[in-house]
């Protein structure tokens, strides 16, 4: 099998092209003053996560309420007005320095679509980041439902197959073993992980998965992926 047999790219957004857990981190160390100061990556990842279990709501307005229960748990300033710059900060977050390079070149070979548990407002946000990169995308607004359920999977395979394409030409681009890389081959997608945590203990702001799936593809980023294509392509 070889990355130029799709047609149909499909990307999680937030964790693969969006580096959210610095823009977290960022945020954190800034808004909490000294007392964040000596706080580890682990330490304000995990109420981190556990904040966004709390409130899964729409990422444009939960988030907010993510960072007063983080901030409560690490005692640091809980305020209103942190809360809220916190939320803004939200719709900056950065992208991977090589995602919007690797994005258009990719786009040269593919149909390009972001499937994100983020809401049409952040989505928004990201893909200006990323230089409005798609050709189609499919946010929780869309689906009712967020990653890894799998009715998010086949609200966009539906939707795919009324442009034309079949489910064997789609590859589900993704960082998290949690959120894509487990449900989508359970599902029976073929699958490029985009290991962007390969190197690091643990899987930092993303929930740890029952077991590491083997995917299809495996990257350490999006530009060698996007290399990896190339190089396909010219031996073709």
């Amino acid at each position: 099998m070889k990355l130029t047999d799709f047609k149909v790219l499909t990307f999680d957004v937030v964790g693969t092209l969006i580096d959210f857990e610095r823009g977290v981190l960022a945020s954190v160390r800034r808004l909490g003053g000294p007392a964040a100061k000596d706080l580890t990556d682990d330490q304000i990842f995990q109420p981190y996560m556990r904040g966004r279990e709390k409130f899964y709501g729409r990422s444009s307005h939960a988030m907010a309420h993510v960072y007063q229960f983080l901030a409560k748990e690490l005692g640091l300033p809980d305020d209103d007005r942190s809360a809220t710059l916190f939320q803004r900060d939200v719709l900056d977050w950065p992208a991977f320095e090589d995602s919007a390079a690797a994005l258009k070149r990719l786009r040269k070979h593919f149909r390009l679509v972001a499937m994100t548990n983020a809401d049409r407002v952040a989505l928004s946000a990201y893909a200006h980041t990323l230089g409005d990169p798609f050709d189609d995308t499919v946010c929780c607004d869309d689906t009712g439902v967020a990653k890894p359920d799998p009715q998010f999977f086949a609200y966009n395979r539906g939707r795919q197959a009324a442009h034309g394409y079949k489910f064997g030409d789609i590859l589900h681009t993704a960082q998290s073993q949690y959120h894509d890389i487990g449900v989508a081959t359970m599902l029976g997608y073929a699958t490029s992980w985009i290991e962007r945590r390969r190197g690091k203990n643990g899987f930092g702001a993303t929930p740890e998965p029952q077991a590491v799936t083997e995917p299809t593809f495996c990257f350490p980023t999006l530009g060698a992926m996007a290399d990896a294509v190339d190089i396909e392509l010219a031996a073709s």
